[in-house]
């Protein structure tokens, strides 16, 4: 496996990928779990805002963090064979949004997070976007599926109204 910037994991070819980008530590409340599809991208980038709301507030960074969620779904459905699963969890002063697909693995051009795609080049910002708007982007990639994993560090409850 080689190591991206501390950030991304891919597997060797023939080798599976990990099950998940963010493992769960035991006793992580799990706030969604759930599978989705194409006609389910905007109810769970509702659903996101509307759970991580009174823990996140409705300033820049939810915003910024649901966009990433939004993002890497889109790619799901557009890339991945249209389907996939959706977790999210808080953690001690985190949460964590992992999505996972069946499908043939993110090409390494895209994992590049440093690069910013080309004006010429169609698509290609999604993952990039996620870099930028969340504390952490994990991803375990290879050809029987992906998972990528999304953090936002939450403000301490007493720096909140």
């Amino acid at each position: 496996m080689e190591d991206r910037m501390g950030q991304t994991v891919r597997s060797a070819p023939g080798v599976e990928p990990m099950s998940d980008a963010a493992p769960a530590p035991s006793g992580s409340p799990v706030l969604l779990d759930r599978t989705f599809g194409h006609a389910d991208i905007t109810v769970l980038r509702h659903e996101v805002s509307r759970l991580l709301s009174p823990i996140a507030g409705n300033g820049d960074r939810l915003s910024g963090y649901v966009l990433a969620v939004n993002e890497v779904l889109t790619n799901v459905v557009l890339h991945a064979g249209g389907h996939g699963r959706i977790q999210l969890r808080r953690e001690a002063g985190a949460v964590w949004c992992v999505i996972t697909d069946s499908g043939p693995g993110i090409p390494d051009d895209y994992l590049d997070s440093h690069l910013l795609p080309g004006t010429e080049e169609i698509g290609g910002r999604g993952l990039w976007l996620a870099h930028r708007l969340c504390d952490e982007v994990t991803t375990a990639t290879g050809p029987i599926g992906t998972s990528i994993g999304l953090r936002m560090d939450l403000a301490p409850s007493a720096g909140r109204r």
